[in-house]
């Protein structure tokens, strides 16, 4: 059977009705597709969701150097930067794959659809990922999976949970192009994480835009319906066997309460590391954001999932130079970084993007000061990283395997239940994406090392 792919027709901002004319890959073969993923997990998890899609009606992926006759391109839009590599990833696409037609779905498709249709080679603009059903019966594509079953290039599945953000965080465009809230059916869930630890996927990630928002729209007013949080999702989960282990994304320290941390500590596969995105460790600066607490609060929801779950570990988000930040509150955020005790800390340079208030606010903090507090609380991270090592020093850990270290030979490294680095002894062939056993022997700048301890 011939399958349909996009055929050369004007590229088409899709709103949900109508139909891209169809073609046929050359000579009757089965078409080739390439899928390219910018941004978040949740994004990634989409992408999968399609190339699985694409896979079940008889496509299959172009080989290196090989011209694709669809490709399949979710875009960012969260800062700046993640705009302009969406288009320069379409543009290389099309020089690259001449004859190719190309969907361009994901955030920039949504904020911007009408330049991104403009790009070269672009048959459709998906700007609405809720439209994707239309878009996959314009493909001809009538199976559709329940969800996804494997993670391409990946020794960890992502798995989305819910979608959407109703806060209004003076920096950030995500509500305005995931508005609303949709929550998956917990049964849904279920369902595809225990196919993926069925495959052998032993460590799954539940993602969203604002998990801790699971379930909030299907019991407001006078639904009538009992409440189903995220807590009781990841209990849920918690009760399907195997040898594997579940971790959340960012979740913000307002939703971890006593009902959570009772679910958590009952919980025997979720993971201790938890990632409540703090974004500044000034009052003056959250009070410009418009975010939800103050860090004095923030900092003693920390220390309350230390004193009911013990050991654990903390990520999270900061964003330095927001409009009006001075050095006293840079430095404020550097103390509050060193009293969570974090991990990691991903740090973002303040990105202005129109449409949000912060884009226009006064005091916008030069580039040259951005850049310097980015470096300088990248390297005061790592310190606070080597502490986390330190206490870890003699104690077990379970890491799941992701590569092997290139300069030591039968060496393996993964990343722990704490988000740690670990490399102990093992032959990358038999252990990837295996969850091996080790006790700390050493730490060091870029993680801990371990004595491998299986059985």
């Amino acid at each position: 059977m011939q399958l349909p792919v996009l055929s050369a027709a004007p590229p088409r901002v899709s709103e949900g009705g109508g139909a891209a004319a169809h073609g046929a890959a050359q000579d009757g073969a089965a078409p080739t597709c390439r899928l390219v993923t910018l941004g978040c997990k949740v994004n990634q998890y989409e992408t999968q969701l399609v190339r699985e899609t694409l896979l079940a009606n008889g496509y299959r992926e172009a080989g290196d150097g090989e011209g694709a006759d669809l490709c399949v391109v979710n875009t960012c839009t969260v800062t700046a930067e993640g705009d302009r590599k969406g288009r320069q990833l379409v543009r290389r696409l099309a020089r690259d794959n001449p004859q190719t037609r190309t969907v361009v779905m994901g955030c920039y498709a949504t904020r911007d659809p009408e330049a991104v249709a403009k790009l070269p080679n672009v048959a459709e603009v998906v700007p609405d990922k809720r439209e994707l059903p239309d878009v996959f019966d314009r493909l001809g594509l009538m199976n559709r999976p329940d969800g996804i079953s494997a993670f391409d290039g990946r020794h960890r599945a992502y798995v989305k949970v819910q979608d959407g953000c109703i806060l209004k965080c003076t920096y950030c465009i995500i509500p305005q192009v995931r508005p609303g809230l949709r929550t998956r059916p917990a049964a849904s869930i279920v369902k595809e994480v225990r196919r993926l630890v069925e495959n052998g996927y032993r460590e799954v990630v539940l993602s969203g835009i604002h998990i801790g928002h699971y379930g909030v729209e299907s019991t407001r007013g006078r639904s009538g319906k009992p409440p189903y949080r995220l807590w009781h999702l990841f209990r849920e989960l918690d009760r399907i066997p195997g040898d594997w282990r579940m971790r959340l994304s960012s979740v913000e320290a307002a939703e971890i309460h006593d009902d959570f941390l009772k679910a958590a500590a009952d919980c025997e596969k979720l993971c201790p590391q938890f990632h409540p995105s703090m974004q500044s460790g000034s009052d003056a600066t959250l009070k410009r954001m418009r975010r939800r607490y103050r860090i004095g609060r923030f900092l003693e929801k920390l220390d309350r999932v230390r004193d009911v779950l013990g050991e654990v570990t903390f990520t999270t988000d900061v964003i330095v130079g927001f409009p009006g930040e001075t050095e006293e509150e840079f430095q404020e955020t550097l103390a509050a970084c060193e009293q969570a005790g974090y991990v990691k800390v991903h740090v973002f340079p303040f990105s202005a993007r129109r449409g949000t208030p912060a884009a226009t606010m006064p005091d916008q903090v030069p580039g040259d000061v951005k850049k310097d507090r980015v470096k300088r609380l990248g390297e005061f991270e790592r310190e606070l990283a080597r502490t986390v090592y330190r206490s870890r020093l003699g104690r077990p850990t379970e890491v799941l395997v992701e590569r092997p270290v290139a300069d030591r030979p039968g060496w393996v490294r993964g990343t722990d239940r704490f988000f740690c680095p670990v490399e102990l002894p093992g032959d990358y062939a038999a252990d990837e994406g295996r969850l091996v056993h080790g006790i700390v022997e050493a730490e060091g700048e870029t993680g801990l090392t371990a004595r491998r301890v299986d059985g």
